[in-house]
């Protein structure tokens, strides 16, 4: 009778799963005192918060590590997350406003990317087995549709519309020479 009872996962692991927030707990703080996601947003417009992202992550440490990152293989789509979702649970903006700085974050990391002449960058996770991103076999002949129009290779670049005209100047600006300094740093 006095059989030891077998160690489970939480054993293992060294948690106590009835040592966590009760459901509603959170609905129960105090209203003088809310969470900063629980308060109005620091930015409201995604060219303010596109250009609070671009000044913090291009400082000089937090460019080195990104640079370090990015070269390492860590895909940019969770780099992007990282960097938005601290900004959310910060109180830089709202889930809304987090949603559509996605695509222009995204751009911001391949610039810099290239900017660092980092040409074997993830853009997501498990992009090796997208069959659109797949190249075809040097023995393959591409059918021409038309052919009187040349062949563009689709650059992924920041535009006007991904970034806004002010940030995209900056970016096309400032953003190679601070690469650049950092990557003399190292």
């Amino acid at each position: 009778m006095a059989e030891k009872l077998k160690e489970n996962q939480f054993d293992k692991v060294g948690v106590n799963p009835f040592n966590a927030p009760i459901p509603g707990e959170s609905l129960t703080t105090a209203p003088d005192m809310p969470k900063a996601w629980e308060r109005p947003p620091q930015y409201t417009t995604q060219d303010k918060a596109m250009e609070a992202i671009y000044m913090e992550i291009t400082q000089e440490d937090s460019l080195r590590k990104l640079i370090n990152i990015i070269n390492d293989g860590i895909p940019l789509d969770e780099i992007a997350q990282v960097i938005l979702y601290k900004g959310y649970t910060e109180g830089k903006f709202s889930p809304d406003l987090m949603l559509l700085l996605i695509e222009p974050t995204l751009y911001l990391l391949i610039a810099i990317a290239d900017y660092a002449h980092i040409k074997d960058y993830t853009l997501y996770n498990e992009e090796t087995d997208d069959p659109d991103t797949e190249i075809p076999e040097d023995d393959i002949t591409p059918i021409m549709m038309d052919e009187d129009e040349e062949v563009k290779e689709e650059k992924r670049k920041p535009t006007k519309e991904s970034l806004g005209e002010s940030l995209l100047s900056r970016v096309e600006g400032e953003l190679p020479a601070k690469v650049a300094e950092v990557k003399e740093i190292e």
